[in-house]
């Protein structure tokens, strides 16, 4: 039994009466809610988290990988263990805006996401996708960006049905650590 827990569980009466609920409290989740390192607006120089994350060092930015055209970084706020994004160096909102050779390093990059992501973690799956635009889900939309998230047999749990809440098992410092570790040196073969 749990500490401060009783046999019986207890009902909960309004706000703030105890009951036999132990909570996990996620407040660092409040900061992506409340817009915290959104850009004040479209342009390059507007603040955009993207724009400056390659002027930080790999540990400090969360960076797993450089490319020439595009980096690879864990999210900051992921939907699972692992999910990074491959990000366009250049400020560019939309994907028919990528030139051939950022199209081509996006698309390897992903590929040797998904390889590093197997060999670190044994992932079973991938969602893999990109929101173009804010109504389409874009938390910041005005710099395109690749989700990569890695996806097992049976990794969902209570925690996402019934308390809005993602548990992961590392730290992202230590998840980037893993991941650049094992990064496809060279492109996959097509």
């Amino acid at each position: 039994m749990l500490a401060g827990m009783t046999s019986e569980p207890e009902q909960q009466i309004g706000v703030g009466t105890p009951d036999a609920f132990q909570r996990l409290w996620t407040p660092h989740r409040m900061a992506y809610i409340q817009g915290e390192n959104k850009p004040s607006g479209s342009e390059a120089g507007d603040g955009c988290p993207f724009c400056e994350i390659p002027s930080k060092s790999d540990e400090d930015g969360l960076v797993v990988a450089r490319g020439e055209k595009v980096y690879a970084v864990l999210n900051l706020y992921p939907y699972n263990g692992g999910h990074l994004m491959v990000v366009p160096y250049r400020h560019v909102a939309d994907y028919t805006d990528l030139d051939g050779p950022e199209t081509a390093e996006l698309a390897d990059f992903t590929k040797r996401a998904m390889a590093a992501l197997r060999a670190a973690s044994g992932a079973h799956g991938f969602n893999i996708g990109m929101n173009q635009g804010a109504s389409a889900g874009a938390g910041i939309a005005a710099h395109l960006h690749q989700h990569v998230v890695p996806r097992w047999g049976g990794d969902t749990n209570f925690m996402p049905v019934v308390g809005h809440t993602k548990v992961l098992p590392q730290l992202l410092g230590d998840t980037r650590s893993m991941l650049a570790a094992v990064w496809p040196a060279r492109p996959l073969s097509a």
